[in-house]
């Protein structure tokens, strides 16, 4: 398998930013709908506790936010993202809905502007795998979570799987990049993504690095086939 180069923070910002006015859109019609399950998935991993605070890092257009303030109304969210385009589509959604428990604010998950201890939660959809460096990125993470705080990740798989697995990769590797890139004007962005996720490890070898950021307790679980996946680990009490 040939590995991508790691895309620096600054050309990653400027890819989102250039896909943000089509970016949910893209999601709906390239997942056929099923990236709504996943989120739903996600916030189903959350703390059981009645309230919190939960950061939503890579929010993008601050879906996932959303999904948590529905699932976790008692929680207050924080979304973050480095790309400002992002986030202007976001706080758009957060007035039309009267959200009041979201609060959203720029910020590079590689020097994140928060405090040591401040999150119960923090939660990535589709957002690791575009870290220049993820072992980095995961022990900021740990910095800005608080002590028994839970890490939820969704992210992307390499589908392996006989049969279902060579469709999925014709239609990620051809299908995709094809149609992403005529309703996106930008067809970097959509032949970076399939690129990108072959580029991730493996479910165990992800584990790995979630430990040696220091977590525990580190499990996951597939989603659709094993499209993506969702892991989750914990920081010590």
């Amino acid at each position: 398998m040939q590995t991508i180069p790691k895309k620096g923070s600054a050309s990653i910002r400027t890819m989102f930013s250039a896909i943000a006015d089509r970016y949910d859109l893209l999601n709906r019609l390239l997942s056929f709908g099923v990236d709504i399950k996943w989120r739903r998935e996600l916030a189903s991993e959350m703390p059981t506790a009645d309230q919190g605070v939960a950061l939503d890092l890579a929010t993008g257009t601050g879906d996932v936010a959303l999904t948590l303030i529905k699932s976790h109304g008692h929680w207050k969210i924080v979304g973050a993202d480095f790309a400002v385009p992002m986030l202007r589509i976001a706080r758009k959604k957060l007035i039309a809905r009267s959200v009041k428990s979201l609060f959203l604010t720029a910020g590079d998950a590689m020097s994140m502007p928060f405090s040591d201890s401040t999150f119960n939660a923090v939660t990535i959809a589709f957002g690791i795998r575009n870290f220049p460096d993820r072992i980095w990125a995961l022990a900021e993470i740990n910095r800005v979570m608080a002590p028994g705080g839970r890490l939820i990740i969704l992210e992307f798989s390499r589908m392996d799987r006989p049969i279902i697995g060579p469709v999925f990769r014709f239609y990620f590797h051809s299908i995709l990049p094809f149609l992403g890139g005529t309703i996106s004007g930008n067809s970097g962005a959509y032949c970076y993504l399939p690129r990108s996720v072959d580029d991730f490890p493996d479910p165990e070898g992800f584990c790995s690095e979630m430990r040696e950021a220091g977590f525990y307790d580190v499990r996951y679980r597939p989603l659709t086939c094993g499209i993506a996946y969702l892991h989750v680990g914990d920081k010590n009490g």
